[in-house]
């Protein structure tokens, strides 16, 4: 945990769960981001840590990803006062709760159903602390993700828009959706904020944004030019969080959720179908491994 200024904590989590960032003055108390619905005691016990008795007024998710909202259900029935912003892309999906367009079924992840209270526009502001906390829209990982910045302060709650080396899976690419430009025209949004320090949705914080961004542009133009190997990356990226989840499967169990996961098949008829499903996904396992990510033994995968 963090306290970068007065008011302002930092949660940084491991990587099945994003991070969380408390705002608080003597009215308020507001959880941008909430983790992984496994981590959710976790989640409760460090920010009521924080809170010292003080009631949460406010949950804002950056996007609807099941590692940035899996903590709000279990929140909402501890906090039964709180508000729950979102931004608006999927609102209307919470409200039926469809786990198919929230992408929690395509993932293979799961997230409990929450309740909103209202939507994040892009330009809307929060005001803690009598520090303004502004939204912008930044599309290309999630085409309905926001980052929002604090105005006096120059601090940045950048999700998974940018972080210290790179930035999430461009989710919308697996589906065939042109966002690779989406993303940069976000990394473009963040270069023009000029942020002082970043709290990103994964690892620490960091202060070195230029590097930060010049890194990201970097992975963008390799992307945009070998998609294939953003492929490679986003199921990787599945597997490897799937196993922060499990941390020890059976190999025909994972390869049993793995033949289940949409994304996955999607991945696999685009960029490499002329090797069977069951081969590449054990032919990522074993890169994985390689990689020092997960271990292979005696019939079962382990995280590493």
């Amino acid at each position: 945990m963090y306290d970068l200024s007065l008011g302002v904590s930092f949660f940084e989590r491991g990587w099945l769960s994003s991070n969380n960032v408390l705002i608080q003055d003597a009215e308020q108390a507001v959880l941008v981001d909430t983790g992984y619905w496994t981590h959710s005691d976790q989640t409760i016990s460090l920010v009521k840590s924080k809170l010292q008795g003080q009631p949460l007024t406010t949950l804002i998710n950056t996007h609807l990803h099941s590692d940035h909202c899996g903590g709000n259900a279990a929140l909402q029935a501890i906090f039964t006062d709180a508000s729950t912003l979102i931004p608006p892309g999927h609102a209307e999906y919470v409200d039926s709760w469809d786990a198919e367009v929230l992408s929690y079924k395509p993932t293979g992840q799961h997230c409990p159903p929450f309740k909103k209270t209202g939507i994040l526009l892009d330009g809307d502001a929060v005001v803690v602390g009598k520090k303004t906390w502004r939204v912008h829209a930044a599309p290309g990982h999630d085409p309905h993700s926001i980052i929002i910045l604090n105005e006096e302060d120059g601090v940045l709650i950048s999700a998974d828009a940018l972080w210290q080396n790179g930035f999430g899976v461009v989710f919308p690419e697996i589906e065939g959706i042109a966002a690779f430009e989406e993303v940069a025209a976000t990394l473009n949004i963040i270069e023009r904020l000029k942020p002082k320090l970043v709290l990103p949705g994964h690892g620490a914080p960091f202060t070195d944004v230029n590097e930060a961004l010049s890194r990201a542009k970097s992975r963008l133009t390799q992307f945009k030019s070998y998609p294939e190997k953003h492929a490679s990356y986003a199921a990787k990226v599945l597997l490897k969080f799937k196993l922060l989840e499990l941390q020890k499967s059976p190999l025909s169990e994972y390869h049993s959720w793995a033949r289940a996961t949409q994304y996955l098949h999607i991945l696999h008829s685009t960029y490499v179908s002329a090797l069977s499903f069951d081969a590449w996904i054990y032919e990522l396992a074993l890169s994985l491994e390689k990689s020092g990510a997960c271990m292979i033994k005696d019939k079962f995968i382990m995280n590493a």
